[in-house]
């Protein structure tokens, strides 16, 4: 590797940096409140870029340009109903209503939330534990991107890469809590747009501009440059809506909606989100393109990396390199933030009672986001499958066990106890035996049964219950 000094000397740098807002924030958290929603005072910037930079991370990054390698321009699909669907609808929808019914009810985690809205405490300890067991897949996904960045730009070694960027990651959230994940997030969106656009201009220059590029795919595999192509309607159309729908059911992208300061910030972090969004769509297009360089890649994580180390300078390198070390931070510290509160807020003290103040739970939930990091390091030393293969299983199934209790808890009068239980144990069942069938059954995802089980239940069990559940205007 070429310039090994000048990389890791930007690099120590930026972490440095990271470490420093994490102690800065840290002076900011007087209460679990602050330490988890940021007090419900973030603003509209800070709030849009870290929801852009939490959904698009190195998996997208990484990830995005491994799917763009294998299938081809059809994956772009992803990206527009992403920008469409994951960020503007998202905020529409569910933005203005998320922010005033958790202030009404005083939750601050989604389990939380289901607990007050449908005063159902089983909702909060199920839901607790689902989102701490798959957010630990999701986050070893995060590391597996980070540790093949490592590996092909800076030639260190997958293990190394992981450990490092985990350790960084790790300190600044356990002291600085949800502030440190926002004003970090804020900055490495910015960094991850700019590294983008550097490498998609790198890119159209050394395939020859677009036309010449898509000609080349063509040239490789005629169904490269078709839709579906050689993914196939129902492999496309699954993956679309998990990470585009699948966002509407995240804990960590729910936050956001949480601890923006006010309906007026909602709208204008709807048009911000929607406008960065849009980067999603270059991992994808350059992936594609990058198999025209590299048309016999073993490993397909390694396309992105690949043609930022053999086609881009030193500078631009280093500014791509930051820019997706930033992507996998990002959302790494922002679904570490949600599962220590799972653990701490939801289970250990609202659950099972445990006894303790402000400070206390403070450092307990200090204690667990460094547990929670340390276990998810560990098993991406050695993780099985592809990135975003990985997060797709993991949004399945925790979006197949919270979007429609949640989104109809936001809209709908008529929901019952029974009817939330029923769509939440429905879903995360359908969702988890679905996946694990090899081939899935018709080529769909376990997301799309998962989800469409567990709105019917909760449609159809609520009409035949009784009880109603009260709902706060």
């Amino acid at each position: 590797m070429k310039h090994p000094v000048f990389y890791l000397t930007i690099l120590a740098v930026y972490f440095v940096f990271l470490i420093i807002i994490g102690f800065w924030t840290q002076r900011k958290n007087q209460s679990s409140s602050d330490y988890l929603i940021g007090g419900r005072k973030i603003g509209a910037m800070v709030s849009a870029l870290s929801f852009v930079a939490a959904y698009f991370s190195s998996v997208v990054i990484i990830g995005g340009g491994a799917f763009g390698y294998k299938y081809g321009l059809s994956t772009l699909w992803i990206a527009a109903i992403n920008v469409l669907l994951g960020c503007f609808l998202a905020w529409l929808v569910l933005g203005k209503k998320t922010r005033e019914l958790t202030k009404k009810y005083n939750a601050v985690t989604l389990p939380d939330f289901f607990a007050k809205r449908y005063q159902l405490p089983l909702a909060r300890i199920f839901v607790s534990i689902v989102i701490c067991l798959f957010l630990i897949i999701y986050n070893v996904s995060i590391l597996k991107g980070l540790g093949d960045t490592f590996q092909v730009l800076l030639g260190i070694d997958y293990i190394w890469g992981v450990v490092i960027s985990g350790l960084i990651v790790l300190i600044y959230v356990s002291f600085g809590g949800y502030l440190a994940v926002v004003w970090t997030g804020f900055i490495q969106a910015l960094i991850m747009g700019a590294g983008l656009l550097l490498l998609l201009t790198n890119t159209l220059r050394v395939t020859g501009g677009l036309s010449a590029g898509v000609l080349a795919l063509k040239n490789i595999k005629p169904g490269l440059v078709e839709t579906p192509g050689v993914w196939g309607f129902p492999g496309l159309i699954s993956y679309v809506l998990v990470v585009s729908f699948g966002v509407w059911g995240m804990p960590q992208m729910l936050a956001r909606f949480y601890s923006i300061k006010s309906n007026k910030a909602i709208r204008t972090g709807t048009i911000i989100a929607t406008i960065g969004g849009a980067m999603a769509f270059i991992p994808y297009l350059v992936g594609a393109l990058a198999r025209t360089k590299f048309p016999d890649l073993a490993n397909i994580d390694q396309a992105i990396p690949l043609m930022v180390s053999n086609f881009m300078s030193p500078t631009a390198t280093a500014i791509f390199f930051i820019g997706v070390i930033a992507a996998g931070m990002s959302t790494f510290s922002s679904v570490l933030i949600i599962s220590s509160g799972a653990m701490v807020s939801d289970l250990m003290k609202k659950s099972f009672s445990l006894k303790i103040n402000e400070k206390q739970e403070i450092r307990w939930n200090t204690f667990t986001n460094m547990l929670i990091g340390l276990i998810s390091i560990l098993i991406a030393l050695k993780p099985p499958g592809l990135v975003l293969t990985l997060t797709a299983f993991s949004w399945a199934v925790i979006a197949s066990t919270c979007l429609a209790p949640f989104l109809l808890g936001l809209y709908w009068k008529r929901t019952s106890q029974s009817g939330v239980l029923a769509s939440m144990f429905g879903g995360f069942i359908v969702a988890i035996v679905w996946t694990m069938q090899k081939p899935p059954p018709f080529g769909l995802h376990g997301f799309i049964p998962g989800v469409a089980v567990s709105f019917l239940l909760l449609v159809v069990v609520s009409h035949f219950s009784k009880k109603k559940i009260a709902f706060i205007e």
